[in-house]
């Protein structure tokens, strides 16, 4: 008997071992340089409007073992790598890390509950919802945003700031300046905030407009939420926590 369990556990360390060597040691400037090329053509195709050229690149960056690795890659380095969802698991270790870039898949994939915390807004006395998925469904999300940003960027308003890659505080004021420093320019601003923005937009809007596999999204969507151990179902909205949905709303799908 304790043989067999002293031999099951060398074989459980060998693996570890073996998988945390690949993470350790994976090629990652050449999976950024391939998710890019994938990217770059992605996006010319969208703005030559080869839109179906652009879906089948998508799918080959969603499917990549190079994508995947750097989805797994992002979610757990980030600042929320400490924070677990509704299963309570964490990818800690290389380990953990590499074992998760082979389990990546969008075959009978099912977006687990969300774990719904609420944080104070800034210089108020509400509370913001906030929902934190599992550490499978960021990786996927992330995967998924490598194949819809290029999209996203191709098609967004240029004058469109928020939640857009490599824009910051900063390039709104830029902007500001250049709209408000002229003799002739407005004298003023006006400020607006839909309530409820995130809380609202309807599913059925997303699933026409937004431009990935609309089963992975209707997952995302559809998840619902668990808080103080009651489960509530999501019929519209998506969810401030996740990296994906936020991306959506800078694209010019109308």
């Amino acid at each position: 008997m304790n043989v067999q369990c002293s031999t099951t556990l060398t074989s459980e360390d060998s693996t570890d071992r073996e998988l945390a060597h690949q993470w350790n040691h994976f090629p990652w400037d050449t999976a950024r340089r391939f998710v890019s090329r994938l990217q770059k053509r992605i996006a010319k195709a969208v703005k030559d409007g080869k839109y179906r050229l652009a879906e089948r690149l998508q799918y080959i960056v969603t499917h990549s073992y190079y994508a995947k690795a750097l989805a797994v890659k992002k979610v757990s380095e980030n600042r929320g790598k400490r924070t677990a969802g509704v299963d309570g698991v964490r990818w800690k270790t290389a380990a953990d890390r590499m074992r998760a870039v082979l389990s990546l898949t969008d075959k009978g994939y099912k977006a687990q509950p969300l774990a719904r915390i609420y944080i104070p807004k800034p210089n108020s006395h509400k509370m913001r919802p906030l929902s934190i998925p599992t550490f499978y469904d960021r990786a996927m999300q992330a995967l998924y945003v490598l194949a819809l940003q290029p999209w996203a960027e191709t098609t967004a308003d240029i004058t469109s700031l928020g939640f857009r890659l490599k824009r910051c505080a900063q390039d709104v004021a830029v902007y500001l300046f250049n709209c408000l420093s002229k003799r002739y320019s407005a004298q003023y601003i006006l400020e607006g905030d839909i309530r409820g923005c995130f809380d609202n937009i309807p599913h059925e809007w997303l699933l026409k407009n937004i431009p990935m596999d609309k089963k992975v999204l209707a997952e995302f969507l559809k998840a619902g939420f668990l808080y103080e151990g009651v489960y509530h179902s999501a019929i519209m909205g998506t969810a401030q926590g996740g990296i994906l949905l936020t991306r959506s709303y800078t694209m010019d799908c109308g």
